[in-house]
């Protein structure tokens, strides 16, 4: 994880999800259309699930691949960040904001992978980062990752997410 910045004080954090991403110099994108026949994001009482995001910045994907294979760990984990901060645009979308979330509760991180590839803990780090750097402790979460033969659109990683709303 990268180091903290200056609106962490002791470990907490004192800056707005928003301001935090404007700190690390990401825009959230308009939220991606699904692919097919589901909801990007459903609200159910105090939780948030949101349906599988990919790499793709601007309506194309800007990874594709499996890892072990035409992709690294470190591509992966880019791959993973860049999934992430969709996850973050359709819960912005669905949401009105950020700041109706109180925490991340599971993620999961489906990885396209060779069967001998077993960095996924690596690859999925790169969402679990970046949202414990927008959210600090809130953004830390139970996470599963796993190798699959193959995902939508050739992505090499796709991200779902649990999130629990302020009341």
């Amino acid at each position: 994880m990268r180091p903290l910045p200056a609106t962490w004080h002791d470990g907490q954090m004192t800056a707005s999800p928003t301001a935090r991403l404007a700190e690390l110099g990401i825009a959230l994108p308009r939220p991606a259309q699904p692919l097919a026949a589901y909801l990007p994001v459903r609200v159910t009482g105090s939780t948030a699930w949101v349906s599988g995001q990919g790499p793709v910045r601007d309506g194309a994907n800007v990874w594709s691949g499996r890892l072990g294979d035409a992709l690294t760990a470190e591509q992966g984990s880019d791959a993973a960040r860049l999934a992430a901060v969709n996850v973050l645009a359709a819960l912005q979308g669905a949401l009105g904001g950020l700041d109706r979330i109180d925490h991340f509760e599971r993620v999961a991180v489906m990885v396209a992978s060779t069967p001998e590839f077993t960095g996924h803990p690596i690859v999925a780090n790169g969402a679990s980062n970046l949202f414990a750097e927008v959210f600090g402790e809130a953004g830390r979460h139970a996470r599963v990752a796993f190798g699959v033969a193959a995902l939508p659109a050739g992505w090499p990683v796709e991200i779902e997410a649990q999130v629990a709303l302020k009341a």
